[in-house]
């Protein structure tokens, strides 16, 4: 029997002719962001209106702001009902491309010439804070007996940028998925606690925003945390930590170079990394950013209008951390076991006292 005739195609509207077969068409650019709105807004949404209480209550309690109330009300909702899978979607959207979009329109805060003069200001501050820490995960990291892939994530991604950086390293080294959720769990966990501590600690050392600024933007690893903290310090405070953050971003680029020589030397595999695979490595929002400023820098943006791009910033920023509290994991995090959360501890300690005590040598304290 005709195999066509055995197992007719039923014919269905919108469908392509080729020949006597019937061929479903390919999605269209609209429709495929179409579809992917519909998926991402029940979380999206859900995110946002927990933004919406966290704005109230740091309306009424200045000195909180809105980002730790937004982070502690996901993390409830996450314990008292994990998120169903309709809603996970729009819930990891949030809390990454959001939070993407948020430090973008930060460029309208600053222009060029404070992004170059507050680069190179924290440079050394910047630069000893990451050598102590990439050093301490090796050499620390071994003595505790943990495994060489994941000291290495840990290490970079409390010396660089939280979770990007480890997204970023991880197939460079060929990383062990479980090794990657351990890294990403121990160095939230530290996040957290430093958005929770560091402004007080700020305060306690009288601090003004701009050396604030400098001390989040290098002892705060991951971006959410550190705008988080910097919110919490001062308005004012923010802008300079997000610059420095950054910058601090950037060093993406060489520690993933040096670890690809060295894997492939060590794997006998060595790959070349073209100038199409170092561009991959910069982040986008980081080219927004600085598009914004320069934007800015050229008088394009309008001084209302930056106020009100701040105050949209300040309010993705909320949904993107609640967003983050609820995709928090505190199972994986105990899973991770005592010698991680250990080696993520100590190197977040070192790097916060490498930046305050070199911050002090330099006169920037």
């Amino acid at each position: 029997m005709d195999p066509l005739t055995r197992y007719p195609f039923r014919e269905c509207a919108g469908t392509r002719h080729t020949g006597s077969m019937k061929v479903a068409p390919l999605p269209t650019l609209p429709h495929r962001l179409a579809a992917r709105g519909i998926e991402v807004l029940p979380g999206t949404l859900l995110c946002a209106a927990i933004a919406a209480v966290a704005t109230v209550i740091g309306g009424f309690v200045p000195l909180v702001g809105s980002a730790i109330p937004a982070v502690v009300m996901g993390v409830l909702v996450s314990l008292l009902r994990r998120p169903s899978a309709g809603l996970a979607p729009g819930i990891s959207y949030a809390s990454k491309f959001v939070l993407q979009c948020a430090v973008v329109l930060l460029g309208a805060q600053l222009s060029l010439a404070s992004i170059v003069s507050v680069g190179l200001e924290s440079l050394p501050v910047m630069l000893s804070s990451l050598t102590v820490c990439l050093l301490g995960a090796w050499i620390i990291g071994r003595a505790l007996g943990v495994d060489r892939d994941l000291r290495v994530l840990v290490g970079v991604g409390t010396g660089i940028c939280g979770a990007s950086a480890i997204a970023a390293i991880s197939p460079v080294i060929r990383a062990k998925s479980a090794d990657i959720a351990y890294a990403i769990s121990t160095v939230f966990l530290f996040n957290i606690l430093a958005v929770l501590l560091f402004p007080a600690l700020g305060h306690a050392l009288g601090m003004n925003p701009h050396a604030f600024g400098l001390f989040a933007g290098t002892a705060v690893n991951d971006t959410s945390s550190v705008v988080a903290a910097a919110s919490v310090f001062s308005a004012s405070a923010l802008g300079f930590a997000v610059v420095v953050k950054l910058v601090r971003t950037l060093m993406i680029i060489p520690i993933s170079v040096g670890l690809a020589v060295m894997e492939g030397r060590r794997s006998g595999t060595a790959e070349r990394m073209t100038p199409a695979r170092v561009l991959k490595l910069v982040p986008w929002f980081l080219i927004g950013f600085l598009v914004v400023a320069t934007l800015t820098s050229l008088g394009a943006v309008a001084p209302a209008s930056a106020d009100i791009l701040t105050q949209i910033s300040v309010f993705l920023v909320a949904t993107a951390l609640a967003g983050i509290g609820m995709s928090t994991d505190l199972r994986a995090i105990h899973s991770a076991g005592l010698r991680p959360l250990i080696l993520g501890g100590i190197l977040s300690t070192l790097v916060a006292a490498t930046t305050l005590g070199v911050m002090a040598l330099t006169g920037a304290l």
